[in-house]
């Protein structure tokens, strides 16, 4: 039986509440009352080309916690599995990248990147593997240093001893706008082994209409940090816009990219992402259906969600929570849900930032009770693993 952190809120009423102000700035912990859960969509379909409808998950699911992978991490963000084993963990405070062994949970510190400026919300953030990591044995990383958010890759020698097996930082991208809170910061490679990066408008939503900055984006590059082949605007890395703050990618089973962003009054959002499209923000928060702008395929009120780190598995996204201290399962037909958004674990493990597939139906989930806003109980933070259905 789990323990829980704190007592269980009351049971999720239906999916679609009516909401009460709130606020999900940056990671959704400023104070204020938040809306109640309300996650909406069209109704369920065939999928955008046209072709014959894909086959939905269960309308319910389930989450185990299988166990308690490693705990008494500080200020896990990112979380990066290496094709040998192992998991790797960065520190948004401390700017280091940890290696734990999942089997055991023993920790190895890599080394700390230089030139991390933590602050806020800023500091060591997303980590990605290479897509030729076999060869290259390169780590990717995104970090807030003193001037800019930036991209870097460093080489990876776990022959070296414990501290010195980070090499010198690459910078693949720099000129990211940096604020104290809105700095995006989740690294994934897709399908398509071009690196995506997502980014905040640090408080400045003009940023995200503005197609020339970098700021409120999710961006597209080859893993040398040009501008990857196909994007939608020429010269550019820029392969959505209008985005506050997004801090979750996901690819689904057809390629399909999904992305999880903060609100900032009403709701929280899933998007599919379009490549050119613009997500609204800050003229629109939610679904509005106006002319111009992608509406998400899901919300929420901003206390049920403040979402992070999203990942694929059963037909589902499931939707890491930071304010709203809870799993979320949302499953998909094609494009729209298929049926009401669950969640789980709700107040069990305080805040959790990070989730990543661990192959078929397991989960990786990385609780954040330590990054200045938690309440952190003896063992934060921790990565568990889940089985979910």
């Amino acid at each position: 039986m789990i323990v829980q952190r704190r007592a269980v809120t009351a049971v999720l009423a239906a999916a679609v509440l009516l909401v009460t102000s709130g606020c999900s700035s940056g990671d959704g912990e400023e104070p204020g009352s938040g809306g109640t859960s309300a996650a909406n969509s069209t109704r369920p379909g065939a999928s955008s080309d046209g072709s014959a409808p894909e086959e939905a998950p269960p309308a319910k699911g389930s989450v185990t916690v299988v166990r308690t992978v490693t705990e008494g991490l500080n200020s896990p963000w990112g979380l990066a599995p290496l094709p040998e084993g192992g998991l790797l963990v960065s520190s948004r405070d401390e700017g280091t990248i940890t290696l734990v062994d999942e089997k055991t949970g023993g920790k190895t510190e890599l080394g700390e990147v230089p030139g991390v400026s933590p602050g806020g919300e800023g500091g060591l953030l997303g980590l990605a593997i290479s897509p030729d990591y076999a060869s290259d044995h390169m780590i990717y990383a995104y970090f807030t240093s003193e001037s800019d958010n930036r991209i870097v890759r460093m080489l990876y020698a776990p022959g070296k001893p414990s501290g010195e097996q980070l090499g010198a930082p690459d910078t693949v991208v720099r000129g990211i706008p940096k604020g104290t809170n809105h700095n995006g910061g989740r690294l994934a490679f897709g399908p398509d082994r071009m690196l995506y990066a997502t980014t905040g408008e640090r408080y400045e939503g003009p940023l995200a209409q503005d197609k020339k900055s970098l700021g409120g984006k999710i961006l597209r590059m080859t893993p040398d940090g040009e501008p990857a082949p196909g994007n939608p605007f020429t010269d550019s890395l820029v392969y959505s816009y209008g985005h506050r703050n997004v801090q979750g990618v996901a690819w689904d089973s057809k390629q399909r990219l999904w992305a999880s962003e903060f609100g900032q009054k009403t709701w929280d959002e899933l998007n599919q992402i379009k490549p050119g499209g613009n997500y609204g923000w800050p003229d629109v928060e939610g679904k509005e259906g106006k002319s111009g702008f992608v509406d998400p395929v899901a919300q929420w009120g901003v206390a049920e969600a403040s979402p992070s780190g999203i990942a694929m598995a059963e037909g589902s996204v499931w939707m890491a929570g930071l304010r709203g201290e809870r799993l979320w399962r949302i499953p998909l037909k094609g494009t729209e849900l298929s049926a009401d958004p669950q969640a789980f674990l709700t107040d069990e493990y305080g805040r959790l930032r990070t989730v990543v597939s661990a192959g078929g139906n397991r989960l990786w989930l990385v609780t954040s009770e330590t990054d200045g806003r938690g309440s952190p109980e003896k063992g934060d933070d921790k990565i568990l693993e889940l089985e979910v259905k």
